[in-house]
């Protein structure tokens, strides 16, 4: 059975969407998201888990909350995982929708990424240690260039400790191009959650008020408090990026929602655009309106699968 792929920018709606449909079809989720892997950071990777509770069911998810905070899981790593829930499934012929907004992590399922496990290079991160973001950042995209690869862009690339493991990875894949693993061809129904640019930057001002009340703010500081560095909770970016810097010091609060706003407003706006790299480099995306009834989504969602199955869905 082909798997359902349903992803899109932050704020549109997509677990929520997919929750429904899975919950209709007696699917289970797979989560396609780079920071929701990470036990007890909640608010600020918007794990949103009442969205798997629907009135139908609660849907079975999978890679949410598998990794420890402080650590650096990685796309390789990923692969495994995934590859290990998605065997799993399909033994059981259970429905599968994987759903996410990392593109990177979406696209190296869909396009079956040849990657290997990169070690840590001690020299290369030397080298780099005393760049600024933006020079990392140029470097990465000559490596890409000569490479003529597609693994990173500035999506997951927003902090100087990320550019340089994307460097480092980069680099390590061009010395050794026939190292690594190759996943085998996955049939996937990839459907893309649209939303108007304004209705997005309202609901992502919206939503960020409403994380911080919920107590964002006490969740950094919680992990902070485990023994956690602060660099490390810098390492994940965004949210976790701007409110660790408030936390210690390093800026007011004002300046904190400013920036960290401005900073989630530019991270939607590139995965839209690495969502249409992806169909630039041959993925067939359906795009439907987030601001539809949800009702509707599901309706029009389920039946693109079952054209592209050839089967009929019996919703429970």
């Amino acid at each position: 059975m082909k798997m359902l792929t349903l992803l899109g920018p932050t704020a549109s709606g997509k677990t929520a969407l997919a929750a429904a449909v899975a919950s209709c079809v007696g699917a289970e989720i797979i989560s396609a998201d780079s920071r929701q892997v990470y036990r007890r950071m909640d608010i600020g990777t918007g794990k949103d888990l009442d969205d798997y509770v629907t009135p139908r069911c609660t849907v079975p998810y999978h890679l949410i909350d598998i990794a420890e905070p402080g650590t650096k899981y990685n796309l390789f790593q990923y692969q495994h995982d995934f590859l290990k829930v998605y065997q799993s499934l399909q033994q059981r012929g259970v429905p599968i929708v994987l759903c996410g907004g990392t593109g990177l992590y979406l696209e190296a399922v869909l396009k079956g990424y040849h990657l290997a496990a990169v070690p840590e290079n001690k020299e290369l991160r030397r080298r780099l240690a005393e760049k600024s973001l933006e020079e990392l950042t140029h470097i990465l995209a000559d490596l890409k260039q000569r490479q003529g690869t597609t693994m990173h862009n500035t999506t997951d690339v927003d902090t100087a400790q990320r550019a340089i493991r994307a460097i480092e990875i980069e680099t390590f894949n061009g010395e050794h191009p026939q190292e690594g693993a190759h996943l085998p061809k996955i049939d996937a129904v990839v459907v893309g959650v649209n939303i108007d640019r304004e209705e997005r930057r309202r609901k992502i001002t919206r939503r960020l008020r409403q994380r911080l009340e919920q107590g964002m703010v006490e969740e950094v500081r919680g992990l902070l408090a485990e023994g956690i560095a602060a660099e490390d909770l810098i390492y994940y970016g965004l949210e976790y990026k701007f409110v660790t810097e408030y936390v210690t010091g390093r800026c007011s609060y004002e300046e904190m929602f400013t920036r960290l706003e401005i900073a989630i407003h530019q991270f939607a706006k590139r995965q839209m655009t690495w969502f249409r790299g992806m169909e630039r480099r041959g993925t067939v995306i359906r795009w439907i309106d987030a601001l539809l009834p949800m009702e509707e989504k599901v309706a029009t969602v389920i039946r693109w699968w079952q054209e592209e199955e050839k089967t009929t869905f019996v919703c429970r």
